[in-house]
Formats: structure tokens, C-alpha cells, sequence
């Protein structure tokens, strides 16, 4: 990624994983934390102090949750994305989260370059998730009726290779995982997505993945 790194500002009241994320963040060349606290009181002045381009926001916080100073942060301004980073994995969590204006929701235990790659992504304007949340996105997403003769005109623009990856994408899988399940490389896969996102007129893998599953491409059974 070229140009100047991207500021992140951190919000969580456990104060071992705050400054563990943050110590692993500050060590990537595109990314640099200007602010890292775990009072929600103090949110608002440093976001006004630091201007971060991302925030990065705990979702159980005393006293009143994340999302509640989400919507406190939006109503004073607050605009850039935000990215929830949590343990709860329960889909009612990820609704809410998305309703109140999230750009994001990722889970504590991801590779620490997952996290790297979703804050690069959001930035980007993406919507990001963990990859095990993927599908739970889709079911909320999913509007009922699909538009079957244009999407199957655009699936049939993907190669063999294509479909397989697209179908991996709706299981969830991050381009690491699909690129072991293929046995290929890491750098074969991010070729691979962006072609499909090119060719279906997408501009996330999360839209691919609920393209996929629009298009009864449903993840196998194992």
C-alpha cells in the first residue's frame, strides 16, 4: 500500500489486549495507532486530538457498550469507519453492530494479519468481517428474490479456477485458508478475487460471497 500510513485509533477496556494490539499494529509499516484508551469518556477528545482514519471499537464496554458510543461519536461528527473487534460471534451482536454504522466486525481471535488487511480494507470503503462471520452477513443481507438471467450471464464470465474460489469465499474462508485448501499461493488467490470481483461488478469479497449464495453456490457439507 502506497502513500502515507493509516491512523488508527483504538478503543477497549482490557488493558493487556489494547496495548498488545496496539504494539502489533504500530509494527506494520501501513498502519500507525495515534491513540489507544479504555475510558469511553475520553473517546470523543482524542478522536477530535489524534484524527484517526479508522476507528477500532470494542463491542462490551462499560458503561453503556461500544455501539452506544458509536451512535454518541457519529452524532458529534464522527464519520470515517469503524471497525467493532470482539469476542461474540452471535449474529444479533453483528446486526446491531452493522445497523448502528459499523464499517466492520471482526473477531479477538483472527491472525493478527487479518486485522491489518480488514483496517487496509475498510479504509478502501469495503465492509469487512471475520471470515467465520461471513456467512451470518449473507443471511442478513440476502433480500429474497434474485435477478437470475444478468447474475448467470456474469458467473459464466469466471473460469473453472474462478467458481472454486468464489465458492470458498462464501464459506467464509480467508485468502490464506482457501489458498491452502487449493494448494496455491497466497499472492494466486488475491489475483484470483480480484478478478472475480472485476468480472461480477463487485467491489468486496463480502458481496461476492453473497452472490455466491444468491446463486445456490451454497458451502459444501464436510
Amino acid at each position: 500500500m502506497s502513500g502515507e500510513a493509516i491512523k488508527v485509533m483504538l478503543v477497549d477496556d482490557h488493558t493487556l489486549f489494547r496495548k498488545g494490539l496496539a504494539e502489533l499494529l504500530d509494527g506494520r509499516e501501513t498502519i500507525r495507532v495515534v491513540a489507544a484508551t479504555g475510558q469511553p469518556a475520553e473517546a470523543a477528545r482524542l478522536l477530535d486530538e489524534t484524527q484517526p482514519d479508522v476507528l477500532v471499537l470494542d463491542l462490551n464496554m462499560p458503561p453503556h457498550g461500544g455501539l452506544a458510543l458509536l451512535r454518541e461519536l457519529q452524532a458529534q461528527g464522527w464519520s470515517k469507519p469503524t471497525l467493532i473487534l470482539t469476542v461474540s460471534d452471535a449474529e444479533d451482536d453483528l446486526a446491531n453492530a452493522m445497523r448502528a454504522g459499523a464499517r466492520g466486525y471482526l473477531l479477538k481471535d483472527m491472525e493478527p494479519d487479518d486485522v491489518v488487511d480488514a483496517i487496509q480494507r475498510a479504509m478502501r470503503g469495503e465492509t469487512v468481517v471475520a471470515p467465520t462471520m461471513t456467512l451470518k452477513l449473507v443471511n442478513l443481507l440476502q433480500g429474497g428474490g434474485s435477478k437470475n438471467a444478468a447474475r448467470e450471464n456474469l458467473l459464466a464470465q469466471l473460469t473453472a479456477r474462478e467458481r472454486e474460489i468464489l465458492d470458498h469465499l462464501a464459506q467464509g474462508q480467508s485468502n490464506k485458508a482457501i489458498a491452502r485448501a487449493l494448494d496455491i499461493s497466497h499472492d494466486t488467490v488475491k489475483l484470483h478475487v480480484r478478478h472475480i470481483l472485476s468480472k461480477l461488478n463487485l467491489t468486496s469479497r463480502v458481496e461476492a460471497a453473497v452472490f455466491a449464495v444468491e446463486q445456490k453456490m451454497a458451502p459444501r457439507q464436510k
